[in-house]
């Protein structure tokens, strides 16, 4: 038996957090294992050698519990406890109950009640009516279910499926059937609805049978669309290798992109296709709807990142200390980190007054004299710098005195409160604290959580003009949840000449690594290496740009 990576470790630890919840095991200890799945994901080390080594309770949220799930996996492939659950519970009911919107739970319910376990079982009951032996299922019930039944399932679910999350599921399907991962999480889409792989093979039948039972796909609802434990819709496109190109590119989409373009024609290849259609290759990130010419300049790339200029540590609502957080950005090659921890207003985390922030700084200091200690195996210089994500007060103030502000290297300055407020009063608000001179740059300039907060109401034409006028960029906040500014405001900022950070509001470790969902999150509004701050040496960053007087 092969050993599993990291990717196939985390999805059966985010099965069986969906199975705990089923049972009733309680939120937070669902949240765990799918905290754990999370780290376990971005681990640039086999998360089985530290089982191994006895040290993957180094890694943080994992205790005792997910440390035994851990070692049952590493030695025996699987869980037991996660199998018992399946016998039990029938993910594939529980899955179709939230794909076809009845619930996961009640699906669970129907299966433990009527003793079936399967889809087809499940749609022979309810013609038999047996759908009323279940308690708490009444006429009405019934009917909704048996409609549900009958509609059939929706390509898209009824919640979107977070980038982080989404790539991972994809990317994981691909490589097992030897596919390519497409529809949204291709085009590195915030939220992903239209979930996909492409596969190159002259014969359907045998790659439809080994997606069928894959891990990840717990139910068929159609040949070519499985279904996750978690009610996600996952297509599967199967194409011979001469057409290959065409069939990857539709279902990339995105639809409205691809129909604009039809018909596409057959090429191997994605290049073949726009070869066929007479155009430059248009990334995957900007096939939508208004990104059909990409231009001539190359889009923005991870590699071309030099430093992060947003992360957290333990002074604030950060995982790791100072000194961790900069070996861990300095081994990802890069040159330089901006702590950037939060001030006192924001309230429901600790926040630096003047006092701690000083008495940081000379952490930072330290820190920085043991990075840049000579070794044989010393590379290029590192830096961490001084830095502090400053709020917006209710009154206009800045959540710090001037006279320490303007000891940082770099100021983030973020609104935590006031969302809500009207247009004008907001953008009043944010546009004269960009003015200060110790600014450097605004942080998550929407407000958003995706799915769960919408965006402010501020006015980003006016804040894009204020950016130019001041120097102050304005942020791409690689937190999975809040993506901002999205794509389609970076193509705003960026025409408006406005200049961009892409940075990962990094609080932990792990959360280094959402620098590529920043920049993703860039190249999906058209930015180019010389549109963002942070593919720049440290210099240049470091000065601080003439105000437009």
């Amino acid at each position: 038996m092969p050993p599993l990576d990291n990717v196939a470790v985390a999805a059966r630890l985010e099965e069986y957090a969906a199975l705990l919840e089923l049972a009733s095991a309680g939120y937070y200890t669902a949240r765990a294992y799918r905290r754990a799945a999370e780290t376990i994901r971005g681990l640039p080390a086999p998360v089985l050698d530290l089982v191994a080594a006895g040290r993957v309770r180094e890694l943080r949220g994992i205790g005792p519990g997910i440390e035994a799930r851990l070692r049952e996996l590493a030695d025996t492939g699987d869980i037991e406890e996660l199998r018992e659950l399946e016998r039990t519970l029938s993910p594939e009911l529980a899955a179709l109950g939230r794909l076809l919107g009845f619930g996961a739970k009640r699906g669970a319910e129907i299966g433990r009640a009527l003793g079936i376990h399967t889809g087809d079982e499940l749609r022979e009951a309810a013609r038999a009516g047996r759908l009323r032996e279940v308690p708490g299922i009444g006429p009405k019930g019934e009917a909704r279910i048996r409609d549900a039944l009958e509609r059939g399932p929706q390509r898209a679910p009824a919640r979107p499926l977070l980038i982080h999350r989404a790539r991972p599921l994809v990317q994981s399907i691909a490589a097992q059937l030897g596919g390519e991962p497409a529809g949204d999480p291709r085009r590195w889409k915030d939220a992903s609805s239209l979930l996909a792989v492409a596969v190159a093979a002259e014969d359907p039948e045998p790659v439809r049978a080994c997606f069928a039972a894959l891990p990840e796909i717990v139910a068929l609802v159609a040949p070519d669309l499985g279904v996750t434990v978690e009610g996600f819709p996952v297509e599967l496109v199967v194409a011979p290798p001469r057409a290959f190109g065409t069939a990857l590119v539709r279902a990339t989409g995105s639809p409205e992109w691809v129909a604009a373009h039809e018909p596409l024609p057959e090429a191997p290849d994605e290049e073949g296709v726009f070869r066929g259609l007479g155009l430059a290759y248009v990334p995957p990130e900007l096939r939508e709807l208004q990104g059909s010419d990409p231009g001539q300049t190359p889009l923005v790339e991870v590699r071309q990142i030099r430093g992060d200029l947003h992360a957290h540590t333990t002074w604030s609502d950060g995982r790791a200390s100072v000194l961790e957080m900069g070996e861990a950005a300095r081994a990802l090659g890069h040159e330089y980190l901006a702590i950037c921890d939060h001030s006192p207003n924001v309230r429901v985390v600790p926040g630096l007054d003047a006092d701690q922030i000083r008495r940081q700084g000379e952490e930072i200091a330290a820190a920085n004299e043991l990075l840049n200690r000579p070794s044989p195996r010393q590379g290029a210089p590192f830096r961490i710098l001084r830095g502090l994500e400053c709020d917006i007060r209710r009154d206009g103030t800045l959540d710090a005195p001037d006279d320490v502000l303007a000891e940082l290297d770099w100021v983030q300055l973020s609104l935590h409160a006031g969302q809500r407020l009207p247009r004008k009063l907001l953008t009043d608000l944010v546009t004269e604290a960009m003015r200060r001179p110790a600014v450097r740059c605004l942080s998550h300039p929407t407000g958003r959580l995706i799915g769960h907060r919408p965006e402010n109401l501020l006015d980003l034409e006016r804040v894009y003009e204020v950016a130019v006028e001041t120097g102050v960029a304005v942020e791409v906040n690689g937190l999975p949840a809040r993506l901002d500014l999205s794509g389609e405001h970076v193509r705003d900022a960026i025409a408006a000449g406005a200049t961009i950070v892409c940075s990962t509001d990094a609080h932990s470790v792990n959360g280094l690594r959402n620098m590529e969902l920043s920049v993703r999150t860039a190249r999906r509004g058209g930015a180019t290496a010389a549109d963002v701050l942070n593919t720049r040496p440290l210099e240049d960053v470091l000065v601080r740009p003439a105000r437009v007087a």
